[in-house]
């Protein structure tokens, strides 16, 4: 199905706030032409708090770095904003609180020309069979139309026929967190207008229409959390994640060389690499003593540390591989893999993916932002960068859009209106 642009005016100002277990971000953008393409004005990223493996455990910590994060994205675009305090954000919902949902709905058309309406019915019906109490629709993907039993079509408007069926993706997210992030938010005075999963933005942002196309998936290895997504046909058809990451790694690294987190930290970025080789026995490191003043330190072989850094690593590509055998989606997962995520950037990650993946992969990192500053271009900012995206040319996804078939007020007031009624 096509992709309409945004409700959202030309000029309009919209911010992606990226809330993850090691880092928040906040990019402000606003929207340059009716294509929906974002120009980022002002970004801002601290150091998480009070959060753990994509869940907020200490509300207040949480809430302090939101207010700085945003703070610091709105004085960067403050000649922009002229002092209008922000309002609107698109929020990242990490993959650990979500679950994917495959549904097939279908509509008598009794001959008629297929309209929008009749889209919209068939996806409101396949949402009624998933609201619930205890989770919140996030997204409503259909993946493949059918006429009177001819598949394969992606835009049925203005075709003919009796009975239109469709497969439907939909993402569900766990009312708990979501509500402790929308509380977090809320004090922050900032109103949700879209949620979308951590992994399909990352895929939006990084992957090239192609990959989308022909079968592609995505995995975001994060700070807490890894999470993937299988793109197809344009369309992404599956999603999950693993409550694993970037800070497994580094405590991993703590615990094994008997050091402090930041310097277990420092140590991985310096000399972490993902595949062993035998020149890591030869070369020695500095590893600061734990607890001990002044310039004290182990001298160890590299190879220590690549010994407790790849079998992690590995460890998270396994589960990843293990949900995909799973998933029942066999060979329409396709060849290609592309990693992105502030942890993809550990040396040797590509080369111990393709091995333990059987599959082509490349580094991926945003690809559709414009006046992205280069300390923010990296694979770490790609599920930021891509909340953009998919305000941009996925809105009609959002559950709210296809539940208010009548057409008042603007797209945000009726989310804003359907958060308020269903939280």
């Amino acid at each position: 199905m096509k992709h309409k642009a945004s409700s959202k005016l030309k000029g309009s100002l919209l911010a992606a706030l990226d809330i993850g277990s090691s880092k928040i971000a906040c990019f402000i953008g606003r929207m340059v032409d009716d294509d929906g393409t974002y120009e980022v004005l002002g970004v801002g990223h601290y150091a998480s708090k009070g959060i753990k493996n994509g869940a907020i455990v200490d509300l207040e910590a949480a809430e302090a770095v939101i207010r700085q994060t945003v703070h610091a994205a709105e004085n960067m675009a403050a000649d922009i904003m002229k002092g209008y305090p922000l309002r609107e954000v698109i929020v990242n919902l990490p993959g650990v609180h979500a679950a994917s949902h495959g549904y097939t709905s279908d509509v008598q058309i009794a001959g008629h020309e297929i309209t929008d309406n009749d889209i919209r019915r068939v996806l409101a019906k396949a949402q009624e069979q998933v609201i619930s109490d205890e989770y919140e629709l996030i997204h409503t993907i259909p993946v493949d139309f059918r006429i009177d039993g001819s598949s394969g079509i992606q835009d049925p408007r203005g075709m003919h026929g009796q009975e239109m069926s469709v497969d439907i993706h939909m993402i569900t997210g766990d009312m708990g967190p979501l509500q402790n992030m929308a509380t977090a938010i809320e004090r922050s005075h900032l109103d949700i207008t879209a949620l979308c999963v951590s992994a399909y933005s990352a895929g939006l942002a990084c992957l090239v229409e192609d990959e989308m196309d022909l079968g592609c998936t995505v995995i975001d290895i994060g700070g807490g959390v890894t999470s993937f997504a299988v793109f197809q046909n344009g369309q992404m058809i599956y999603s999950d994640a693993v409550p694993l990451g970037g800070i497994n790694i580094t405590n991993d690294i703590a615990k094994g060389l008997t050091t402090s987190m930041q310097d277990a930290e420092r140590l991985k970025h310096l000399y972490g690499h993902a595949m062993a080789s035998d020149l890591d026995e030869n070369e020695l490191i500095d590893v600061p003593k734990l607890g001990e003043e002044g310039h004290s330190y182990n001298h160890v072989p590299r190879s220590l540390l690549i010994g407790i850094l790849q079998p992690r690593v590995e460890e998270i590509f396994e589960l990843v591989r293990a949900k995909l055998n799973d998933s029942g989606l066999g060979n329409s997962i396709g060849r290609r893999v592309v990693l992105t995520g502030g942890s993809s950037q550990i040396p040797g990650l590509k080369d111990l993916a393709q091995h333990v993946l059987d599959k082509q992969v490349r580094l991926g990192k945003p690809i559709r932002l414009t006046g992205l500053p280069d300390a923010v271009s990296g694979p770490a900012f790609a599920t930021t960068a891509g909340l953009f995206t998919y305000i941009a040319q996925r809105s009609d996804e959002m559950p709210a859009q296809i539940m208010a078939t009548a057409d008042q007020g603007s797209l945000f007031e009726r989310v804003r209106m359907w958060l308020r009624e269903n939280w």
